[in-house]
């Protein structure tokens, strides 16, 4: 996961701010070197996967919105995701 690449890509795929890119863009990285997502779907994240994803989310939903509403999908299908989630108002 390249988080760096992430981070530009959401600021322009969801016009995100820099402060919300990075926060969801470090919690992608953290979740790929917990080797999480790798063991529960068979591959790496990567940067489309994390770019399609958040896309389902509903068209209302600012970046970290989306963010949270995937984990909590990914959490109730196959747990321990929670811990990736971005508290509301961190950033």
């Amino acid at each position: 996961m390249d988080s760096t690449t992430l981070e530009s890509t959401l600021r322009t795929e969801f016009e995100a701010g820099e402060r919300a890119a990075h926060v969801v863009a470090r919690q992608a990285r953290d979740l790929t070197d917990s080797g999480r997502f790798e063991a529960d779907f068979g591959h790496e994240l990567t940067v489309t996967v994390v770019v399609s994803n958040l896309h389902d989310a509903p068209d209302e939903y600012a970046l970290i919105e989306r963010w949270n509403w995937w984990l909590g999908a990914l959490e109730l299908s196959h747990g321990e995701y929670e811990q990736f989630r971005i508290r509301p108002g961190a950033v």
